[in-house]
């Protein structure tokens, strides 16, 4: 009899646990405050967004070939594919900014994450280039304390530099969807910045469009 109650009380322990899943995982996440601030002179980023990962996601790695994702990103300004990503994992979580940043300006978004996920990785498009973007990866926050970092611009090698109006989606040029069939880099690198290369160097120039290292400014808080 004893056994028998034991037995039931185990059940209904796993059906309250799982019924209440849900509600316990809800609980377990955490509420953080992203702010990007635009530190070029002459870059729009596009809206940018905020992911909370666990190390199984990687954005990108120096070196290696950009994943059809970062590519997107990079050469549109488009979170599309990394979203349809994201949406598979439910340990994953995102935010993107209703609109680009220009520069001086800040954009605040706010994103989850549990004690299991809880590395942060942000990027956007600096827009008057190629396949040019700023990025912080795996980006661990304290629990109780905010923290600062500041973000270099990338190069996600998947379109040649060609500084062509005619395959660059920002201002002056506003060419989306168009990809320079030239060869491109191939990998992941540290943008070398605008160099004034392109046919039309007066639309699309270093002293207008150049910049250095970093680009961005981000801060990560806990705010629940």
């Amino acid at each position: 009899m004893e056994r028998n109650r034991n037995i039931c009380m185990i059940v209904l322990f796993l059906v309250i646990v799982l019924a209440g899943g849900p509600t316990l995982a809800g609980q377990s996440r955490m509420r953080y405050e992203v702010t990007i601030t635009n530190l070029t002179r002459g870059q729009i980023f596009s809206p940018p967004i905020v992911i909370s990962h666990d190390r199984n996601f990687q954005l990108f790695n120096l070196g290696d070939a950009a994943s059809p994702q970062l590519a997107a990103l990079a050469e549109e300004g488009d979170p599309g594919l990394l979203i349809n990503q994201i949406d598979l994992d439910p340990d994953l979580d995102y935010a993107v900014s209703d609109g680009p940043v220009l520069p001086g300006k800040s954009v605040v978004l706010e994103v989850s994450a549990t004690k299991w996920a809880r590395l942060f990785s942000v990027a956007g498009m600096l827009v008057t280039t190629n396949d040019g973007f700023f990025a912080i990866r795996n980006l661990s926050v304290p629990l109780k304390r905010e923290i600062t970092i500041e973000a270099d611009a990338y190069d996600a090698g998947s379109e040649r530099n060609s500084e062509d109006c005619s395959f660059i989606p920002g201002p002056p040029c506003g060419s989306h969807n168009a990809h320079d069939p030239a060869d491109p880099e191939g990998y992941v690198h540290i943008h070398a910045g605008i160099h004034g290369i392109g046919p039309d160097p007066d639309m699309v120039n270093p002293s207008a469009h150049d910049w250095r290292n970093p680009v961005a400014q981000i801060t990560v808080r806990r705010i629940r």
